[in-house]
């Protein structure tokens, strides 16, 4: 048995791209996978607070010294990458906004990335400790951006995830939804092919 961690990210409920992604992800998993455990984290329903000074007061300092907020907000980020500790599949889905992942979804991911816990500093340089998981992010654009220099999504998630030892990570975009005509139906169907061949 495997335990998935999905992270939803995009503002919208009714008529998000990513979501409908979301949710054939889940069905397919469940129908290949019966007994493995899903859990759902949305951040447009829960958002994680951006990091801050009770954040970084958290992680640094000695627990005798830390004021309740600060013990809160370590807290939070304990639970948080807790999830993520457990999880052998990570999705993240994640609409482009502006060229970039959500704010939501930076927040959560200065949450987990942790030193000492999520990836470790060696006279080598960084390296990850979440070796041996799988990643998915699925994404719908407004645009056509694979390969072009206005797509901060990718490359950064692949950075993010590689840092801390997540190197197995496929990306299935469906682009060019907000084009007109039918790109939005043809964009959506091709990503709903190769998520397909995923489960």
């Amino acid at each position: 048995m495997s335990n998935v961690l999905i992270i939803e990210s995009s503002a919208r409920q009714q008529d998000s791209i990513s979501r409908q992604l979301t949710q054939q992800f889940i069905s397919q998993w469940q129908a290949a996978h019966p007994a493995d455990q899903i859990t759902v984290r949305d951040l447009a329903v829960n958002p994680v607070p951006h990091l801050d000074a009770n954040l970084l007061g958290g992680w640094m300092k000695p627990v005798e010294q830390r004021s309740s907020d600060e013990q809160a907000s370590l807290d939070r980020s304990n639970h948080l990458t807790d999830e993520l500790l457990a999880a052998d599949v990570l999705v993240m889905a994640a609409p482009m906004y502006n060229f970039a992942i959500p704010s939501t979804l930076k927040a959560w991911l200065d949450h987990v990335l942790r030193a000492g816990v999520t990836f470790k500093y060696t006279a080598t340089g960084p390296q990850g400790l979440l070796t041996g998981k799988r990643a998915f992010v699925l994404t719908a654009r407004g645009g056509i951006h694979t390969g072009a220099s206005s797509d901060h999504q990718e490359p950064y998630l692949r950075q993010v995830m590689g840092f801390i030892g997540i190197h197995d990570v496929t990306f299935i975009h469906a682009e060019g939804v907000n084009l007109g005509g039918d790109f939005q139906e043809k964009g959506v169907n091709h990503a709903k092919a190769l998520l397909a061949q995923v489960a």
